[in-house]
């Protein structure tokens, strides 16, 4: 799986299974109420399983008014 991640240094991993994105996140050590993760133009929600063969990218979430 590639896994690129904007946080807010840009880094490239490559992972070698899959798993679902909450296991992702924790091994990454990120907060998932402080990202978003998309695959193909498509929002993840953290149930989401995530293949080998997936691209996704993770990028900080921004709130502001």
């Amino acid at each position: 799986m590639k896994v690129n991640i904007r946080n807010p240094q840009r880094r490239e991993l490559e992972l070698a299974r899959g798993k679902r994105v909450e296991q992702l996140l924790t091994e990454l050590r990120l907060n998932p109420e402080t990202v978003i993760v998309v695959r193909g133009g498509e929002l993840l929600t953290r149930d989401e399983f995530l293949s080998e063969a997936d691209a996704v990218e993770i990028i900080s979430a921004i709130s502001g008014w």
